[in-house]
């Protein structure tokens, strides 16, 4: 067997650390200024790419990162694996019963945000293909598909981590907006699967275009329904029997590998495989949070950065870049995916200023475009120019999402959670050793400190429902469970301190000794987001939070509040009387 040589293997460590490095060091540039890593990790790629290095260094770019030989092949199958469990990590970001227990809201949001742009799209690249960058060897159908298809996924990551930073991820408008988002996605890749076999790509083993898309849709509904079963119940006896979590995350990794093998050999591509595998993982209740994050660091600090600085080695975005087609791709994108969301969330009865914001949030296309549209180059669907525009139209629309949402949610400043909180709705020292008991605790505390509302027992099924859907552990030790509760009249807000702390399935896996029960009108999203914003941004501080949890009555709480505040901003904070 023929073995590398001395020098591939020198040029293809130094290609592995020149990109990663280079891709970390501009990915974290990035979030300084508050953007998305992958805007610096595809930076980085086309600093070291014919853009740039190969355009005033050509020797040092083709010795590097050449485009044949070994050196290229052996690049070539690293960022496949790039690509394959980048997509189990975006899998494992969706959650597909949040999409029913959203009900109504997220599934009509989620189809209009696909019919709209799709048909857009779809007629866009129909009716001139020229003006798209088609019209060449690929049959206008074909092309119109892709072009629809790829106007009408969202980025499950880039959305997630745009509410994370807005410390709206687990409120209410925030399950929406992913739930919507998760549907959007699966339903585009399943339709991106089909295209790319009718392209017949990787079709090596005799099967014809119905053979594919049946055995593709076949093992989507495996693996969502009974393969979905077979890792829930697996992910206890792992937990129990290996290594913790050593042993869950390889064997997430083993079968995300082996399902990206399936569907590469059906003629579909591997990253469909670990998608699906990567969603069937993630759905189940038995995955520890701390696990996912994990895996997610594991993948989006090594292999990630990896996949997207590659992006532009061998793309030259100068020569390429066509201000017409950016502009006219950007334009359509975003129109056809704001009129879906709108109409979507104008059927649900979803208030006007809360649409506009689901429609930036849904907006965001980021990684799971990009991919798409480099999967398409490679298989010569797209030229560089379409592609060149749909890398910009996926930066474009994740850099806007989040100041779009901050936005359109803007009101005049309301009151403070302190507003809501009393002496009579704090309990220095919860008594209860689970979840739902101390979530009941504050319950029985918000309903004493109302003079009228919902019974007790009706809120608390209310609020574990909403539990149930996704943990509100926010990590630093605070959890914050809430609930928009029917027939309540204004916001109630009750306080506790555990002790010994209270799992409530924190990304950091620390049990939560300060909860909050936030508690708002059913039909009124923005002061639940408000509120939910406020107590993240005053407990962000390690000294505050430790200060605040060991407080031994409600005197003491306010005081370590307005103390920290005071050290840290020069002022205090307004605090209500600690008899009131």
């Amino acid at each position: 067997m023929k073995g590398l040589e001395a020098s591939e293997i020198t040029a293809i460590l130094l290609m592995i650390g020149i990109l990663l490095i280079a891709a970390r060091t501009l990915g974290e540039l990035a979030r300084l200024i508050h953007q998305p890593a992958i805007i610096g990790e595809i930076l980085a790629g086309i600093l070291l790419g014919p853009t740039l290095l190969g355009r005033f260094v050509p020797e040092a770019h083709a010795w590097l990162f050449p485009t044949d030989g070994d050196v290229a092949i052996v690049l070539d199958g690293l960022i496949t694996v790039s690509i394959v469990l980048f997509l189990l990590v975006a899998g494992m970001e969706v959650d597909l019963s949040m999409v029913w227990r959203q009900g109504r809201a997220a599934i009509v949001i989620g189809v209009m945000g696909i019919i709209a742009p799709f048909a857009i799209g779809f007629a866009m690249a129909w009716l001139g293909p020229g003006l798209l960058g088609g019209g060449g060897e690929t049959s206008r159908a074909i092309y119109a598909l892709f072009f629809a298809t790829a106007l009408s996924i969202s980025s499950v990551p880039v959305i997630a981590k745009t509410l994370m930073d807005m410390d709206l991820y687990r409120s209410e408008l925030g399950m929406i907006i992913i739930a919507a988002a998760v549907f959007n996605d699966v339903i585009g890749w399943i339709l991106f699967a089909m295209i790319l076999g009718m392209l017949g790509q990787g079709a090596g083993h005799g099967l014809g275009i119905t053979h594919i898309i049946w055995i593709t849709l076949g093992f989507a509904a495996f693996v969502l329904t009974i393969g979905r079963w077979l890792i829930n119940r697996s992910l206890p006896w792992l937990q129990a029997h290996t290594t913790w979590p050593g042993g869950v995350i390889t064997f997430a990794l083993v079968i995300a590998l082996f399902g990206a093998a399936f569907t590469e050999w059906v003629g579909v591509h591997a990253i469909f495989g670990s998608f699906l595998i990567g969603v069937a993982v993630g759905d189940s209740p038995h995955l520890r949070e701390q696990t996912r994050v994990i895996i997610h660091q594991f993948v989006s600090f090594i292999f990630a950065p990896l996949f997207f600085a590659s992006i532009g080695l061998h793309i030259d975005f100068f020569a390429n870049f066509d201000a017409i087609l950016v502009a006219i791709v950007l334009l359509v994108a975003t129109m056809g995916k704001f009129a879906g969301c709108l109409i979507g969330a104008r059927l649900s009865a979803i208030p006007r200023r809360q649409g506009w914001a689901i429609a930036f949030g849904m907006n965001a296309r980021g990684a799971m475009e990009i991919i798409l549209g480099l999967l398409a180059f490679r298989f010569g669907l797209i030229g560089e120019p379409m592609l060149v525009a749909l890398v910009i139209m996926a930066l474009v629309t994740s850099i806007a999402s989040g100041p779009g949402m901050a936005w359109m949610l803007r009101s005049a400043r309301s009151k403070g959670f302190l507003a809501h909180l009393s002496s009579r709705t704090f309990i220095p020292d919860i008594s209860s050793r689970d979840r739902k008991g101390a979530i009941a605790e504050l319950v029985r505390a918000a309903a004493q400190g109302a003079e009228k509302g919902p019974h007790a027992d009706e809120i608390l099924e209310t609020v574990m429902a909403r539990e149930h859907a996704l943990a509100t552990g926010v990590g630093g030790g605070l959890a914050i469970p809430h609930a928009r509760v029917r027939g309540l009249s204004g916001p109630m807000i009750a306080a506790g301190i555990s002790r010994e702390g209270l799992d409530f399935d924190a990304p950091d896996g620390r049990p939560a000794r300060l909860v909050f029960l936030l508690l708002t009108p059913e039909e009124d999203y923005t002061t639940q987001l408000e509120l939910l914003a406020d107590i993240a941004r005053t407990f962000h501080n390690d000294q505050l939070r430790e200060g605040a949890m060991a407080a031994r009555s409600y005197t003491e709480f306010l005081a370590a509040l307005k103390t920290q505040s005071f050290r840290e901003q020069g002022e205090p904070v307004r605090v209500a009387a600690p008899g009131s």
